[in-house]
């Protein structure tokens, strides 16, 4: 049976460059389903578009670019919100819902220098910028010779940084320059055995409110099952393991046909400290997985990372 489109769609949407590529991918996508349908973009500034000159593991993390997205959805403003799934909370709030999840781009992290080929490449007190606990970590774990800096604003705001001089190298989302056409910058692409990406990276959501099954019905044609299996389990370890922007904490699925490989690890900020695990299982149960491996980063000494950092939080 036919689904019977609403007369118009309203996208919230935050107001840079990438979140409005992002938004315009789903607006594009939902026309080529629904042509009858009006759909345009509501773009507005976050309270974590705002405040640049802190780290976001200090202002209250990620989910600042989601809320005022979501008050746009609760009232009445706008129908569906597009987001980085790596930015959404691990919970979110009741009375919404991720209606599809699309497929995923380039899932790792990028190296970008306009002197420098690859981290390896990098003399002792080279400074590096990045905007999370979790690149911040794995660079000072395997990179000890290293000065990591923070870096917050946009991925264009980010670059000038860079060409400016304030970094000798800075690592971004290679899905972020990759869809904003800016794959020519990227220096190199760090593997996830040197990098672990976010739960989440490289795939974008669709949030509504859970009482509107009309809309996620509609958004059901652009889910991608593989993508959608392996970020549920990505993002269920982060859960589990209390994922913020305060935890460093990676997780990456991969699956292939009907199993998936779920990798994982939970490291103090400093680097010292970094605990991995593995595990295979079914893509069909991509929550169960991600419990699995939660459980056996605990098990190998990940609460007591846990529980120094909430104290020190």
């Amino acid at each position: 049976m036919a689904i019977q489109a609403p007369e118009r769609i309203v996208i919230a949407s935050r107001a840079s460059a990438l979140a409005m590529w992002q938004a315009e991918h789903v607006q594009a996508r939902l026309r080529a389903l629904y042509p009858d349908c009006r759909i345009r973009i509501d773009s507005m500034s976050t309270r974590g578009d705002r405040i640049l000159d802190r780290s976001l593991s200090k202002i209250g993390g990620k989910g600042l670019f989601v809320k005022e997205l979501e008050n746009a959805l609760e009232a009445g403003e706008a129908h569906i919100a597009v987001h980085s799934m790596k930015d959404v909370p691990m919970v979110l709030p009741e009375g919404f819902s991720i209606g599809a999840i699309t497929a995923r781009e380039d899932p790792r992290d990028a190296f970008v220098s306009n002197d420098y080929r690859t981290l390896a490449d990098l003399p002792p007190g080279a400074r590096v910028g990045t905007s999370s606990l979790r690149r911040e970590s794995q660079l000072r774990a395997r990179y000890p010779g290293l000065v990591v800096l923070p870096l917050r604003g946009n991925v264009q705001t980010r670059l000038r940084k860079l060409d400016e001089g304030e970094f000798e190298a800075i690592i971004l989302a290679a899905a972020g320059l990759k869809r904003l056409g800016l794959g020519e910058r990227i220096g190199a692409l760090l593997s996830p055995e040197e990098s672990l990406p976010a739960p989440g990276q490289g795939a974008l959501g669709i949030e509504c409110l859970s009482s509107r099954s009309d809309l996620i019905e509609m958004m059901a044609p652009l889910m991608d099952q593989p993508t959608a299996r392996a970020v549920d389990a990505e993002r269920a370890v982060s859960r589990l393991l209390g994922g913020s922007c305060q935890i460093p904490l990676g997780a990456y699925g991969e699956c292939a046909g009907e199993r998936m490989r779920l990798r994982g690890f939970v490291a103090t900020p400093d680097g010292k400290q970094l605990l991995a695990a593995e595990v295979n299982g079914s893509a069909q149960a991509p929550e169960s997985l991600g419990a699995e491996l939660a459980a056996e980063l605990r098990a190998r000494g990940a609460e007591a990372i846990l529980s120094a950092l909430d104290t020190n939080g």
